[in-house]
């Protein structure tokens, strides 16, 4: 493993503890790209259901290739990676992945990105509207449903996202830096939107930054 690559365990607070079933396992994990120097080496991390891990550490230390690997995008040269038990040995859907650069379509309204997730799990337009109206509520945007992405400012654009990735009904959400580009104040609130969603759902959390203050609080549950 990278000595510049750090997992912050979180202390959990009494709302969400995390349950004895392992989410994701990884085990003696390797990898590295043909004649290229090995990116990560030896990686060995638990993860429980509901529970928070934070990897933290400098740009280009791998903490991305993590999460690539658990979303099943790329494959181990070395180990093995389990999810609920399972291999993961294709993609992984088991996981809503919330990269850095949003993957909102830009032709779409806000309500038909947050539906997406639904409309592609064939729910009826009916439900999935209502679900999608009621998941941007949750985030703040609501009074945003009819404007495309482009007329979104970057905090609304992330509260978006998140409520794509609550949508896809995944257990396990991977997120990579997906604040790192908004200003200080409001990626406080942010934080504390997602560890109440957390909190609220139970879900599995893996989370990557390079910023050790954020790092702490998600870990702790203190933004």
């Amino acid at each position: 493993m990278k000595r510049n690559l750090t997992s912050v365990d979180a202390g959990q607070p009494a709302a969400a503890p995390p349950s004895a079933e392992v989410a994701i396992r990884v085990k003696g994990t390797s990898f590295g790209y043909p004649n290229s120097p090995t990116i990560l080496e030896g990686i060995d991390l638990t993860v429980h259901r509901g529970e928070i891990l934070v990897l933290i550490g400098p740009s280009g230390c791998g903490k991305s290739t993590v999460l690539n690997l658990i979303a099943g995008i790329v494959r181990p040269t070395e180990g093995t990676i389990e999810c609920f038990g399972k291999p993961v040995d294709k993609l992984n859907t088991k996981v809503a992945y919330m990269t850095q650069k949003d993957t909102l379509l830009p032709w779409r309204s806000a309500l038909d990105n947050a539906a997406l997730p639904l409309e592609v799990r064939g729910v009826p337009k009916r439900e999935r509207y209502a679900r999608a109206r009621a998941a941007l509520a949750r985030v703040g945007v609501a009074d945003a449903e009819r404007r495309r992405p482009h007329q979104l400012s970057g905090g609304m654009r992330s509260r978006l996202s998140l409520a794509c990735s609550l949508l896809s009904d995944a257990d396990i959400l991977l997120m990579d830096e997906p604040f790192a580009a908004i200003d200080a104040l409001l990626r406080v609130r942010l934080q504390q939107l997602l560890l109440d969603v957390w909190a609220d759902t139970h879900k599995t959390l893996v989370y990557v930054t390079h910023d050790l203050t954020e790092a702490i609080a998600l870990a702790t549950g203190w933004p």
